[in-house]
This record gives structure tokens, C-alpha cells and sequence, in this order.
């Protein structure tokens, strides 16, 4: 799957996503995927697959469960698993949803 490919996926969401960062300040809530890193798996000394690993993070300025769902309904839509895990940025005053991926 492309970046771009992904970023059709969650935009279907309603939530606005960017690739790494947005260039302009954005109001939340928002979001932002960038890539991490790749997983290869080897067998019989050829590669059998390799899986790229996303973050996929969505910023609030309240606890929103509706639209946590909403991006949730997307990825599972897609067929993508995720480890979700939740954090309170004091210094921004923002929640931050995080989505690990792998497409």
C-alpha cells in the first residue's frame, strides 16, 4: 500500500490527515501518518514479504469517542489491524490518538 493510498483510506474518516506534519496550523481535530520503519520476512534465504510500519496519530481538543470510532471504521473497512494506544500533550492542550499500522 502507498502513502497515498493510505492517506484515501483515512481521509474517508472526515478527520483532515497530513503525511509527517501539517504546514499551516491546523485547528483538531486533525491527524498525521508518517512511516516507521519496514518488517521483511526471509525464507528459504528469499525475501517472502515485506510489511511497512505506520503511525497514524489523531489530535483533539476534547475526548472524542465518535470520531475515534470513525477512524477505526476506516481501518478495519481496509481490512487493517491496529494497537491503538491514547496520551494528553499538557504543553498543547491536545489529545493524541495513536494508531500503529501495518500495511
Amino acid at each position: 500500500m502507498t502513502p497515498e493510498q493510505l492517506k484515501e483510506i483515512l481521509d474517508a474518516s472526515g478527520v483532515p490527515f497530513a503525511y509527517h506534519h501539517w504546514a499551516v496550523e491546523k485547528k483538531p481535530p486533525y491527524g498525521v501518518y508518517l512511516y516507521v520503519y519496514d518488517t521483511q520476512f526471509y525464507a528459504d534465504g528469499e525475501l517472502y514479504y515485506s510489511t511497512g510500519h505506520y503511525q497514524v496519530e489523531v489530535y483533539t481538543d476534547k475526548k472524542d469517542p465518535g470520531l475515534e470510532k470513525r477512524v477505526e471504521s476506516v481501518l478495519a473497512s481496509a481490512g487493517i489491524g491496529y494497537d491503538k494506544s491514547e496520551s494528553y500533550i499538557e504543553s498543547e492542550k491536545l489529545y493524541e490518538i495513536l494508531y500503529e499500522i501495518e500495511v
